[in-house]
């Protein structure tokens, strides 16, 4: 049984790892389940063994980064009672790691590849949040608005940081990070037509 799950998990790695290869030859619906299969070194029967499409492969893969990422999420404040949302230090890891993995969170944020995966990062994310935190001080309307906001805010930042080219480093977008979530942006003005 053991070695079966092993093999499962195997089997699943390499298929993986072989459409994040082609993802870096060609655009995702220009690859065949051929082309994962044979670069897995699998035949087609095997592929639909594990997944019904690409799709749901790509979405496999993007949930495993999503796990990465909740775990560093998680990992910011482990261990403490309380902490400041101006502290940018807890979040440099989170911004490491999607600044690491660039390719995979470009495809993911943008939202081109599989519709919905934005909707999922900010799941993943809202749902810690909901979960694991809550505001020191009482607010007069409903939290889960607040979650809601930091967490698109959050998927605004990293959106912005893609399309930048990653030209900032995790450090100065976790200062980024920071300052929204702990500032009031204040007054805007009108510009001139």
């Amino acid at each position: 049984m053991a070695s079966e799950d092993r093999r499962i998990i195997r089997t699943r790695n390499n298929l993986k790892k072989a459409m994040m290869e082609l993802l870096k030859e060609k655009n995702f619906k220009d690859i065949s389940i051929t082309e994962i299969s044979k670069s897995a070194r699998c035949n087609r029967v095997t592929f639909y063994s594990h997944y019904e499409n690409s799709t749901q492969l790509l979405a496999d893969i993007f949930q495993d980064y999503l796990n990465e990422l909740a775990q560093h999420y998680k990992e910011s404040f482990k261990g403490k009672k309380s902490f400041s949302l101006s502290d940018y230090s807890r979040n440099i890891p989170i911004f490491e790691f999607v600044y690491e993995n660039q390719f995979v969170f470009s495809l993911m944020l943008m939202g081109e590849v599989i519709p919905g995966s934005q909707n999922h990062f900010c799941e993943t994310i809202s749902t810690i949040s909901r979960t694991d935190l809550t505001l020191k001080d009482e607010i007069w309307f409903d939290i889960e608005a607040i979650n809601l906001y930091k967490t698109y805010a959050l998927l605004g930042l990293f959106i912005y940081w893609i399309k930048e080219g990653f030209e900032s480093s995790p450090e100065e977008m976790a200062k980024r990070l920071s300052f929204l979530y702990s500032t009031t942006i204040g007054e805007a003005i009108v510009k001139k037509e």
